[in-house]
């Protein structure tokens, strides 16, 4: 059984990810601004002051928003559980990474 920290740390790893590829194709933000304009009309109302937080993280530029998607605080770690970066990598890619993941941290990676 993982815990919150685990969980936490895992999508801190994986946004860190996220940011290289992002900042090695910067097209990519384009990407997760669609898919946060996508998720403003579809997601439940309790998810929505993220997705608003994460739309004004956007407007401030690719620097100042990937800053906090990487950053090691609470604020930064709460919004990752609503995170507009899902679609980046590919289904290759995460797989790559939570495999990795799971071998350096001992758990099984069909649960990731």
């Amino acid at each position: 059984m993982r815990t919150h920290q685990e969980i936490d740390e895992r999508s801190l790893a994986l946004h860190r990810l996220i940011a290289e590829k992002i900042e090695r194709d910067p097209a990519l933000f384009d990407h997760a601004r669609t898919t946060l304009a996508r998720w403003r009309i579809i997601v439940d109302g309790d998810s929505q002051p993220y997705l608003e937080e994460w739309e004004r993280l956007m407007e401030q530029g690719r620097e100042a928003c990937l800053a906090v998607a990487t950053e090691e605080s609470e604020h930064a770690t709460a919004l990752r559980q609503c995170s507009p970066f899902a679609g980046v990598l590919t289904a290759r890619e995460r797989f790559l990474f939570l495999k990795n993941w799971t071998r350096e941290h001992g758990h099984e990676a069909t649960r990731a």
